[in-house]
């Protein structure tokens, strides 16, 4: 019998939407290898395993993404791994001259997919670390989709450390270009602040705080447990933010102004500080209507032109959910 004291979350309602049971679910890390909350969670998962002390609440599968960049310690060898997952990158057919990340893609594809399939995982949890001033978000392609939607919302009432967030990336999923995109439901897992290449005791802890609670909830969720509705902040991609650069050279001639630094999801206004050029002018923001900035100045996105996103907030009902399997 549930303890609904213990529980207070689960309650019987008339309108709940009845979804399938969470039954093949997957932990990935090492996605990039510098990011290593997730590298080192997930060696000390597969070590518990190969111990055989491992008492999982659900069946996962653990997997380390990139391999070789997890060896050397590199974001990735040749290509970013990161983006390789769309249906026309997994549909390539491989040569010599293939990179070793979409090779391996394909072969995460095969393993937990395939993408679009019946027999892709039920659900994907992907690990990885910021250098902004995040928390935790959960990065996604929907804003429907209740079970993560519902992961979110459990890990907001269990984790008192830190904030919990929803980001949302409006892209169809057939040209989501991310690893958690491969399986039914799915999310990157996002934390920080640490820099890539090393690890933090207080991040790493949170991290494995926060995957312990997915894996509680799905025991739940597929117990048969009902988890009432409610709403959900949602944070939605509206745009990316360069760096001022040289309009001849394309050199970054700004950095993050100071006021805006660290303040990731604090609401950026018309005129407001966005960068401090290197001859010490302010450049304001110059959009017309507030917005929501992150991954301030995250160190891997200066590749990618990127000084920081910014998203529209607005809440998401949700309805309450229970396990179709009784």
């Amino acid at each position: 019998m549930m303890n609904r004291e213990r529980h207070p979350h689960l309650r019987n309602k008339e309108d709940t939407v009845m979804l399938p049971a969470l039954s093949r679910v997957a932990v990935c890390g090492g996605t990039h290898g510098n990011e290593l909350s997730g590298v080192y969670l997930v060696h000390e998962r597969l070590k518990r395993r190969k111990k055989s002390q491992v008492m999982e609440p659900v069946a996962v599968v653990t997997v380390m993404s990139n391999p070789r960049a997890v060896q050397r310690c590199v974001r990735y060898t040749e290509t970013d791994l990161n983006r390789c997952f769309t249906h026309a990158m997994l549909s390539l057919s491989a040569s010599e001259q293939t990179s070793y990340e979409l090779v391996r893609s394909q072969e995460l594809n095969s393993l937990l997919g395939p993408k679009g399939s019946a027999e892709a995982m039920d659900l994907i949890c992907d690990l990885h670390n910021t250098t902004a001033n995040m928390g935790l978000c959960l990065i996604t392609y929907s804003d429907s989709d209740w079970i993560c939607l519902h992961i979110c919302k459990y890990l907001q009432r269990e984790m008192a450390t830190i904030p919990v967030r929803y980001i949302h990336y409006d892209i169809p999923r057939s040209e989501a270009y991310s690893l958690d995109s491969v399986g039914k439901h799915g999310f990157a897992m996002e934390i920080g602040p640490q820099p890539h290449g090393l690890i933090r005791a207080n991040i790493f802890m949170a991290m494995q705080e926060a995957v312990q609670l997915l894996l509680d909830w799905v025991r739940l969720f597929n117990s048969g447990a009902q988890f009432e509705g409610g709403s959900v902040d949602v944070y939605t991609l509206v745009k990316n933010i360069d760096y001022p650069r040289d309009p001849h050279t394309h050199t970054i001639i700004a950095a993050v102004h100071p006021d805006l630094q660290d303040r990731d999801f604090c609401l950026l206004h018309p005129g407001d500080p966005m960068f401090l050029s290197f001859s010490g002018e302010t450049l304001r923001y110059k959009g017309k209507e507030p917005l929501y900035p992150f991954f301030i100045n995250e160190s891997a996105y200066y590749e990618k032109a990127v000084a920081l996103s910014l998203a529209r907030r607005r809440k998401v009902e949700i309805p309450a959910i229970r396990s179709s399997r009784m």
